[in-house]
């Protein structure tokens, strides 16, 4: 360590926010009062002794002097390039600033003593590497300058204390930076620290500079993607005036179009926001076509169009009659819809709280009725366009709400798809197969209608694919459904029931004649002259080749019946023209399908023999016949008890021990022999074992088929019957009565039994029908007993049958 330096008197000259360092030479303009003084103080004072001026450069931050400076020397008095006065001060030593003493002139005059500058001996080679990487980083700072004549200098400094200080020249220091170098007297401490200060500078720099770049290069980008835009918009401006083409026609000038279209307000407010997104996306943004493909969808839906309904309501209801025979309830309710429409138009009723006048009716019924055609005729009747919309299998909640724009290949519902494809915001939309929608993890179809089908919301409806308010309210929707039990509770409420239950043989007739036969005639390629078919043929068919509520079946037979004429013409066998009796079908069509129970021999009638009873039942294509039949097993096998087969279900089950128990305990009173229930176990089976049967409607059929096997008395081949048994014996009401007696009536049953409180629903069963039935209502399945079982000849119990 160096002894302490002799006292220096210095006049002071004050540098504001500089600093300069040992080593650096500065000009300083003498126009300022304070250096002025200073120069002039220093000039006053200087000796040979001292040699050349000297002054004190004190760093001066908010008027606070530093506590050390550097002892400079003037070298040069004179003029600046700009011609102001200036002197050129070399920066020489460190000095600590003492206390303040007094000298020549009016400047500031402090002591101040030099500051020991001593290597401490530090390790070589870390000096060396540190030396090193200083003039690598400076060199590298410079380089990007283009200060290549400093870069020589720097390279040629080897004095550590010297080195550091040389970063005083750097303008992108602090003057706080620079007070550190200053004020840090240890050299290789000094060159550590200008080292860190210039290695962060230059890794803000590269950062700076990766920044300016990336932005440069999306400035050159939007700018060469604004001019080709532009050269874009001017060819297809050339090429619009070269083919005659107006301003706003272009396809792509989304702008114009929906300001062009006749939207409502919040539908346009809606498309003009995604037309703003679209003009700022770029044509390589993926959002730009979704945006397209939304925009398409809204200008094609048809927001503003409405057909005009017919109010010709007798001319309606003639076209209804023309294109289906029967189905009198939703031609009945058609007609009503639209006399309350006409008189609504004509009263200036047309919307009423926001809602239009539309409708929702569920057609129900089995298959083959004609429900899907109806609805064309609907439209037809109405003046409307019509729609189909298949449901069956549906199982997607998007299918009718549409997906979110989020997804790719997003879509709009099958509502909204329907309306766009009707063309008006108006039309009838048949909702086909609405029983047989599913749900599973994607959702439940059958919830998402419950706004569309509910004419209280559907005026507000909101597809999620177009997330705007559409109008349905004015839509008249036709629901089907085969089985009413399988829609929702919910969905079933908010729809007008009407029941489609099948058709009488008279109405098969009508319809084979005037629609199903000029319609097979055309595909078989023949003409209306050619082949013709009586009506007994027809009803032969309708009645003993085909047995179901609706004419699928009986439209293929007669198809069928055609090929087989056709045929035999092309092979010589049979000359035209050709008239179908009822005594051609067995040549043409084989035997029949289905001979009534009646028209069969006695012998080999179901009935025949004890125990075995005719009921009614509604499936999921109509009415049907069911038999029951009954055995008792062999007393010595000991099996006890009830045994029920035929895949019944819980109600149906349970009814057959309300059977069992009534006949036990109310036996001696009928007169039955109810020691054998109690013995030996009784066997209930329903035939068509593979078909699932459940209901309580077989309670009276069950119970006459026990008590005709335990009393021996057969049950009369012309009856069926249908009802539930209490433990009582009353008979109590059911439904499906229109579906059964047709079906009775299309199985030559002449005599059928019902419940007393099923009476009134005799009114919807077609007169023809009941004109062919001798329909009994009792209350008491004691009157059923008495009217199904055969008197017994000559008091003789016939031999019980046995299950082995």
């Amino acid at each position: 360590m160096a002894a302490e330096s002799t006292p220096l008197a210095l006049p002071v000259l004050p540098l504001d926010d500089e600093v300069v360092l040992p080593g650096m030479v500065v000009p300083l303009d003498l126009s300022d009062s304070e250096v002025r003084a200073a120069v002039e103080a220093a000039q006053a004072a200087a000796t040979s002794e001292t040699g050349k001026p000297r002054v004190l450069l004190v760093p001066r931050i908010d008027g606070t002097y530093a506590a050390t400076g550097v002892l400079g020397t003037v070298e040069q008095v004179g003029r600046l390039a700009d011609g102001d006065p200036g002197a050129l001060i070399r920066g020489r030593d460190r000095v600590r600033i003492g206390a303040g003493t007094t000298g020549p002139g009016a400047a500031l005059w402090v002591e101040g003593t030099r500051a020991d500058e001593t290597v401490p001996e530090p390790v070589s080679g870390q000096v060396t590497e540190l030396v090193t990487e200083y003039k690598a980083l400076a060199t590298a700072w410079l380089r990007k300058r283009g200060a290549w004549q400093v870069v020589d200098r720097v390279q040629a400094i080897d004095d550590v204390s010297a080195l550091a200080d040389n970063s005083g020249y750097s303008p992108f220091l602090t003057t706080e930076q620079k007070v550190a170098l200053l004020e840090a007297t240890d050299p290789v401490a000094r060159l550590k620290l200008a080292t860190q200060q210039l290695r962060d500078h230059l890794a803000e720099q590269d950062v700076a500079e990766s920044i300016a770049k990336d932005v440069q290069d999306g400035v050159d980008k939007q700018q060469r993607e604004f001019l080709l835009r532009r050269q874009l918009e001017a060819v297809r401006k050339e090429l619009r005036e070269l083919n005659g083409e107006q301003e706003g026609e272009e396809p792509d000038d989304y702008r114009s179009r929906v300001e062009a279209a006749d939207l409502p307000e919040k539908v346009r407010e809606a498309a003009l926001k995604e037309v703003d997104k679209l003009e700022r996306s770029s044509d390589q943004s993926p959002e730009g076509s979704w945006i397209r493909t939304w925009l398409d969808t809204v200008l094609e839906m048809p927001w503003s169009e409405r057909t005009e309904d017919a109010y010709d309501i007798q001319g309606a209801r003639a076209v209804l009659d023309a294109e289906h025979a029967g189905l009198t309830d939703v031609k009945e309710r058609i007609t009503e819809y639209l006399a309350v429409r006409k008189r609504r138009a004509e009263r200036g009723l047309g919307v009423v709280g926001g809602r239009r006048g539309g409708a929702v009716l569920a057609l129900v019924g089995p298959p083959g009725v004609g429900k899907t055609s109806l609805g064309e005729s609907v439209a037809h009747a109405m003046g409307r366009r019509f729609v189909r919309v298949a449901l069956g299998g549906v199982r997607d909640e998007a299918e009718i709400r549409g997906h979110r724009r989020t997804y790719v290949g997003a879509l709009p519902g099958r509502i909204v798809r329907a309306i766009k494809e009707a063309g008006s915001m108006n039309p009838v939309v048949l909702l086909d197969e609405i029983d047989k929608v599913g749900s599973d993890f994607r959702g439940d179809p059958a919830a998402a209608l419950l706004e569309v089908l509910d004419p209280a919301q559907n005026h507000t409806f909101r597809d999620h694919y177009l997330e705007v308010e559409l109008d349905l309210s004015d839509v008249v929707f036709l629901a089907t459904a085969n089985v009413l039990e399988a829609v929702p509770e919910a969905l079933a409420d908010r729809m007008d029931i009407v029941r489609l239950d099948g058709y009488t043989e008279d109405e098969k007739v009508v319809i084979a004649r005037d629609h199903l036969l000029p319609r097979q005639l055309e595909r078989a390629g023949l003409a209306t002259d050619e082949v013709a078919l009586d009506d007994g043929a027809l009803r032969k068919l309708a009645g003993e080749y085909t047995r179901e509520a609706g004419v699928r079946t009986l439209e293929r037979s007669i198809a069928r019946l055609l090929r087989k004429v056709a045929a035999q013409h092309e092979l010589g066998e049979r000359e035209l023209p050709f008239t179908v009796e009822d005594g051609d079908l067995r040549a043409l069509l084989g035997r029949p399908r289905h001979v009534p129970e009646s028209a069969q021999d006695p012998a080999e009638r179901r009935t025949a023999v004890p125990g075995v009873a005719t009921g009614l039942a509604v499936t999921g294509a109509g009415g049907d016949v069911l038999y029951v039949e009954a055995s008792l097993a062999d007393p010595e096998t000991g099996a006890a008890g009830l045994t029920l087969t035929g895949q019944l279900g819980d109600v149906m089950k349970e009814s057959a021990q309300i059977a069992l128990s009534f006949l036990r305990s109310h036996g001696a009173e009928l007169e039955l022999p109810v020691g054998d229930l109690k013995e030996r176990g009784a066997h209930i089976h329903f035939p068509a074992g593979a078909v699932p049967k459940d209901g309580p409607s077989a309670g009276v059929t069950m119970t006459t088929a026990l008590a005709s096997l335990l009393s021996g008395r057969l049950v009369r081949t012309d009856v069926a019957m249908t009802g539930e048994v209490s433990l009582t014996g009353r008979v109590l009401p059911i439904g499906g009565v229109k579906q059964k007696l047709l079906a009775a009536h299309r199985a030559g049953i002449t005599t059928v039994i019902i419940p007393k409180r099923n009476e009134p629903d005799l009114d919807d069963v077609p007169a023809e029908v009941l004109d062919g039935l001798d329909v009994h209502a009792v209350t008491d399945v004691r009157q059923v007993l008495e009217l199904a079982l055969s008197p017994a000849t000559n008091g003789a119990v016939p031999e019980v049958p046995v299950a082995v």
